[in-house]
């Protein structure tokens, strides 16, 4: 390959992993909590009896469980599409936005739920074992690049700045 296309090609190649890695970065940031609430949800007493329920699912009843909320969610998506194309772009946005943190919340405690089971199928586990390896290593890439060390060491400052702050217009108390 020449020269320039090698160029081009890595910077293309790198720009991807960019942003695959703020893609995941962004539902690794959002799965945890939105897993949390979902969790609390559901020890609510009319949903209480639902997460023993799941738990004990067979493998292939899990896997189904767990990706039916992404085809739930398809009609929703589309209907936002809708909305884009006849000009109402912040409704359908908004709309959007939702669907992907109540769909990211619901697929995150269901993970939680079905995990075990759907880790009993060996293609399953595979696969799983392979995404977490890559994913690792993604974030291990974007996490060692120097923007992401600037931005790091900048947001601690500026904690530290709104903590110092935050000490110096609190009254003091004898």
């Amino acid at each position: 390959m020449k020269a320039p296309l090698r160029w081009l090609w890595s910077l293309l190649r790198g720009g991807l992993r960019l942003l695959l890695a703020l893609i995941i970065l962004f539902e690794e940031w959002g799965w945890e909590p939105l897993a949390r609430l979902m969790a609390r949800i559901g020890a609510l007493p009319p949903l209480r009896r639902l997460g023993p329920l799941i738990r004990g699912l067979p493998p292939y009843a899990a896997l189904l469980l767990f990706l039916l909320p992404g085809l739930l969610l398809l009609p929703v998506k589309l209907a936002a599409l809708w909305l884009i194309g006849i000009g109402r772009a912040g409704l359908g946005l908004a709309l959007i936005v939702l669907a992907k943190l109540l769909g990211t919340a619901v697929v995150a405690r269901l993970f939680q739920l079905t995990q075990p089971a759907l880790l009993r199928l060996a293609w399953f586990a595979r696969l799983y074992a392979r995404w977490s390896a890559w994913k690792q290593g993604l974030l291990d890439w974007l996490r060692a690049s120097a923007a992401w060390r600037g931005a790091r060491a900048l947001k601690l400052r500026l904690r530290r700045l709104w903590r110092r702050e935050a000490v110096r217009e609190q009254p003091h108390r004898y």
